[in-house]
């Protein structure tokens, strides 16, 4: 075929797979060929199964054929994180010392993608522990942002992120703990939502050990794609129940209809931070985007992300200090081990008592929250504050607190548990910039309205990528 299939979107390919357009054989032949032109520059996809790959494709294809029911992701090719389990692969987390891990069986999200019939045709690459906001580790080296130079690729899911800017098809699996699906969708222009907790069930079978509280209350796993319409595809799809994750809540993915029109707030504050001119500006324009499609957009403030976001750098900061440094002590790399020192020194970590306290006090924050989101369903926020940064930024102390500085809509929003999307809306210093829309628990649906409102006006941002080459 000459028809460029690893350009389609999820929806495209789901559609062209089931009217027998294209085979699903034909498809990946076509991704994989654009992942062997640029993934060995890019080192987004650092394991592959082809052989199962292309096995799972022509099954799909005989079930096209004996006009079987197909799920809504038929044929669709997706990368997972290689920070989740997919039964038969390796498990690193970016690790050496754990290469040889082999999970015994599928986490949730990767269940659910394969039960709608998505092709996994790749693993991407995460930083040591998935603790990074950029991606590079000893086991598989640095991912690189398809936006070129020494422009970070973000972390954690970075490998996704660069995935999915560069054609390695369009639906790239990732997790979220402090901004690790956002972080990377920002820096290389493509679009995410991080679902609130309960959401997307998760669990891993290779895991030793339950994670502490607060990770479990923070941690989520999602999608990043190039396309708002191929998030709200697959979205449906990853929500399904699994028993295995105790926190998950069998909500219906499309809540009620809300009385129009939906009122937005919009907040510019930086909070003492010296937001980027052209962020603040691609800001206004989503605003005035969203007020053209009849959104009732006004410039009022939520209650202080500075108190979840600080919440984040002092209790949160002690529960990571207890289940991973150790394991980051024994196993990590120089680098690494710096970097959560670094961590440690910028940080106001409580002790044990103030855990607790602190713990308490999360409730109260995400009351104040919800009550606000009871008037304003949807939160327009800046993301990151600062421009695009490069690879190596976070591994001095100025660097990874800087980093931190400018994200504090980001971390903070994971403390509180609540679901929040960025898409694309302009440049800041030539480089990708998002914005991100903040809402209520279980209205992921509500949000992507609103970032495709946004999309729509500015435009897909991968696309004016591949023009370049």
């Amino acid at each position: 075929m000459t028809e460029q299939l690893w350009r389609k979107s999820a929806v495209s390919i789901a559609a062209g797979v089931r009217d027998g357009s294209f085979s699903v054989v034909e498809v990946l032949n076509d991704v994989y060929a654009r992942i062997d032109a640029m993934n060995t520059e890019l080192n987004a996809i650092v394991e592959q199964d082809r052989e199962a790959a292309f096995g799972a494709a022509a099954a799909a294809d005989a079930q096209v054929s004996a006009g079987e029911p197909l799920g809504s992701l038929h044929g669709v090719p997706v990368t997972i994180k290689i920070n989740v389990d997919v039964e038969g692969q390796s498990n690193s987390n970016g690790i050496p010392a754990f290469k040889d891990i082999v999970a015994p069986g599928n986490a949730p999200i990767v269940q659910n993608l394969l039960d709608a019939g998505a092709i996994i045709i790749g693993m991407t690459n995460t930083p040591e522990f998935s603790m990074r906001g950029t991606t590079d580790n000893p086991l598989y080296g640095l991912t690189r942002n398809p936006w070129g130079g020494r422009l970070s690729a973000g972390g954690s899911s970075g490998g996704a992120g660069s995935a999915a800017a560069a054609g390695f098809g369009p639906v790239h699996h990732g997790n979220d703990i402090a901004g690790s699906l956002r972080f990377p969708a920002t820096l290389c222009g493509v679009t995410s939502v991080k679902p609130g907790l309960g959401r997307v069930p998760a669990y891993n079978p290779s895991a030793t050990a339950e994670r502490g509280l607060l990770s479990q209350l923070m941690s989520v796993q999602g999608v990043i794609c190039r396309e708002v319409d191929d998030v709200a595809l697959a979205m449906p799809s990853i929500i399904r129940p699994d028993a295995r994750d105790p926190w998950h809540a069998p909500v219906p993915f499309s809540g009620p209809d809300l009385e129009a029109p939906l009122k937005v707030a919009f907040t510019r504050n930086g909070h003492g931070y010296d937001m980027h001119p052209e962020i603040i500006a691609n800001l206004d324009r989503a605003a005035i985007s969203l007020e053209r499609a009849g959104y009732v957009v006004e410039e009022v403030e939520p209650p202080p992300i500075t108190e979840p976001a600080h919440g984040w750098f002092s209790v949160a900061i002690l529960e990571i200090k207890l289940t991973l440094d150790p394991l980051a002590q024994e196993f990590g790399s120089s680098t690494i081990q710096n970097i959560f020192r670094n961590f440690y020194d910028i940080s106001d970590m409580v002790d044990l008592d103030g855990y607790f306290s602190g713990i308490a006090a999360r409730s109260g924050m995400v009351r104040k929250w919800s009550q606000f989101l009871d008037e304003y369903p949807l939160v327009l926020t800046p993301f990151l504050m600062r421009q695009s940064y490069d690879y190596d930024y976070d591994e001095t102390k100025a660097g990874l607190k800087d980093m931190f500085d400018s994200a504090i809509y980001s971390y903070g929003i994971n403390y509180l548990g609540l679901p929040a999307g960025v898409v694309p809306a302009g440049y800041a210093d030539g480089a990708p910039s998002c914005v991100q829309i903040v809402g209520r628990r279980f209205r992921e649906d509500l949000i992507l309205q609103a970032l495709k409102v946004i999309e729509d006006d500015v435009g897909v941002m991968s696309e004016a990528l591949w023009a370049r080459e």
